[in-house]
């Protein structure tokens, strides 16, 4: 079956169904998300991402849908770190956790469409220019060792322009002024806050995604897959994040494990990119094993990072 723009139409359709009925129904006023109502949340996103692809095998065949697969778990897990730096963003601007849910709606809305636009741009480059592969290949194996080399160092959301902005424009300092982004004041609008989390959430996001959608280049160059993983793992991102938020400390190999998948990813895309031009000295990375490293490489990092974490408890109790 042919990828048609119905397809695409359908399936936007549906995310937008989704997230309508997120905030509409199930999110209508702002409350804190309980871990288990976040980890039936996550649980249910993997579900649907699992049952696409099942679908996608069906009336695409089987190598699109381990593409689609593998491109996902290279989004879930490198979404992980984006995880763990809104944490900070948020435990800096003291966000109320009644106010995280609605705040992750809209920076993961802000983020897909922006997402789209980074994979419509790719696709063009790469359709156009094949040498565009390799310069992604290496820029991903450049940032992946530079993220090895930095090692487990935090980030620092005070750092930031977006936060030295509004330290100095806002009064509040880091506050978030309330669970609402826009307030009334003194007759007229007043942007809170709140809304430059949104706008740094938004950054941040940005950032990550110029390594995320590479890796997933190196897999596949469809667009309809690239972008379909892409959205299904940020979809599940929300509610991921209230599951992992209080158990940042057992991840702690968790970017050593992210830093070996992107130089992987890239040295696929540089010895493999996809049958372009020149042919003389590839080397063919059939996906099936491309997805068995990246999830080996998670599983073995998120193990060691649990042991860890397990191993210092006991030793100080101890």
């Amino acid at each position: 079956m042919a990828i048609t723009p119905w397809h695409w139409i359908g399936f936007i359709s549906c995310v937008l169904v989704f997230l309508a009925l997120d905030l509409g129904l199930f999110h209508r006023r702002a409350r804190v998300v309980k871990f288990g109502e976040a980890l039936v949340w996550s649980l249910v996103w993997i579900a649907l991402s699992l049952l696409f692809a099942v679908a996608l095998g069906h009336w695409r065949g089987h190598e699109e849908a381990v593409e689609f697969v593998t491109g996902y778990v290279i989004e879930f897990s490198l979404s992980l770190d984006n995880i763990f730096v809104i944490a900070l963003i948020f435990a800096y601007f003291r966000v109320p956790e009644a106010a995280r849910h609605r705040l992750l709606f809209w920076g993961i809305l802000g983020a897909l469409v922006m997402r789209g636009a980074m994979i419509a741009l790719g696709v063009t480059l790469i359709q156009s220019f094949d040498w565009v592969l390799y310069v992604l290949g290496a820029f991903l194996v450049f940032t992946g060792v530079r993220m090895l080399c930095l090692g487990s160092k935090a980030a620092r959301p005070e750092d930031s322009f977006t936060i030295r902005f509004a330290r100095r424009y806002f009064s509040a300092n880091g506050g978030s002024g309330g669970a609402e982004f826009i307030s009334w004041r003194l007759g007229r609008f007043a942007l809170n806050p709140l809304l430059l989390v949104l706008a740094l959430v938004e950054v941040t996001d940005l950032i990550f995604a110029a390594d995320s959608i590479p890796a997933v280049f190196a897999v596949t160059t469809k667009p309809f897959i690239v972008f379909t993983s892409n959205v299904f793992a940020m979809l599940g991102l929300r509610s991921l994040y209230f599951v992992l938020v209080g158990a940042i400390n057992y991840f702690r190999h968790l970017k050593t494990g992210l830093s070996v998948v992107l130089v992987f990813v890239g040295a696929k895309m540089l010895l493999d990119p996809h049958g372009h031009e020149p042919k003389w000295f590839q080397i063919e990375i059939p996906t099936s094993v491309s997805l068995l490293v990246v999830a080996g490489i998670f599983l073995i990092s998120v193990a060691l990072s649990v042991t860890a974490a397990q191993r210092e408890k006991k030793s100080n109790h101890g």
